[in-house]
């Protein structure tokens, strides 16, 4: 957390300091969706199948290319930790750190879900989000994020001192993948991957660089709307934190379902196709 500091400062440290930063990942050459061809089509969705997700527990869905899914907040500030797979292959999943560094550390309208190496495609991408309107609070906080891993019983017993709690996200989203693919859950867990948390609100303290989280600022009737590019499997946890408003990973925060509609459109996007995995030569150089 660099809270601690065991060194004098040295005599340039200022100016060490006050160099600029530079962004990690130039993003101008960065192929953009035209979000203006998926917005046209919205107004000719159908309803073609819903999931409700009970509250501390998780759901899987699927959801065709081309097609567009909407998670819904329908009773109560809830949020939600999003896992996505290509429906063909569990290896290409989405990849919440390559994500970050492309799009920042909160989504939004225009921005993609990349999918794990050696693919890199997008995976679905953001089309409407009705708390667009929040952006960047004075904390720092936003909604959206692709910054935190998942609450995990794993942690959970490492912070507690050997505590067993069977409902973090980790836990619900291993037991809906086994119960969907009918697997066990040893063969499940090591597809469940750092998630979209979805509706929660967070960001990071400028004093420890901590984590934090706050209240969601989502109410029924809000939702993150998506497009599939491709065949994809959902699999989503209403976590046990409620709004996140105090505390995760506990049966003591009040919790709502969420749910997950999937939406057929009259017609494709215009100049939509399927988006290629990566051009990368995975011969890396050898011929």
């Amino acid at each position: 957390m660099k809270s601690l500091s065991f060194n004098p400062a040295p005599a340039d440290a200022d100016a060490r300091k006050a160099v600029r930063p530079v962004v990690c990942y130039p993003v101008e050459t960065l192929p953009r969706p035209d979000l203006a061809a998926y917005r046209a089509v919205r107004d000719s969705l159908e309803p073609v199948g819903s999931v409700i997700v009970p509250p501390r527990d998780a759901r899987c869905f699927e959801v065709p290319a081309g097609h567009f899914f909407r998670i819904c907040s329908i009773e109560g500030p809830q949020v939600g930790d999003l896992n996505l797979w290509s429906a063909a292959d569990l290896g290409e999943r989405f990849y919440s750190g390559k994500t970050r560094a492309l799009n920042g550390t909160h989504v939004g309208p225009g921005d993609q879900l990349y999918s794990s190496f050696p693919h890199l495609r997008p995976l679905a991408t953001v089309t409407h989000d009705t708390l667009d309107w929040y952006g960047f609070d004075e904390f720092g906080g936003a909604c959206h994020d692709v910054i935190g891993t998942r609450c995990d019983p794993y942690t959970h017993a490492l912070l507690s001192g050997g505590g067993q709690y069977h409902h973090c996200c980790h836990s619900n989203l291993t037991r809906a993948l086994a119960d969907h693919k009918g697997i066990g859950l040893a063969a499940a867990e090591p597809h469940i991957h750092d998630v979209l948390n979805v509706f929660m609100c967070t960001g990071f303290l400028k004093e420890t660089g901590q984590y934090f989280m706050k209240a969601s600022p989502v109410r029924p009737g809000d939702y993150l709307e998506m497009f599939a590019e491709t065949d994809l499997l959902g699999a989503l946890s209403a976590c046990p934190g409620g709004d996140c408003s105090a505390t995760h990973s506990s049966d003591a925060a009040r919790c709502y379902p969420l749910r997950v509609d999937i939406l057929k459109p009259a017609r494709a996007p215009e100049g939509w196709a399927p988006p290629r995995a990566s051009v990368y030569d995975r011969t890396h150089g050898r011929g």
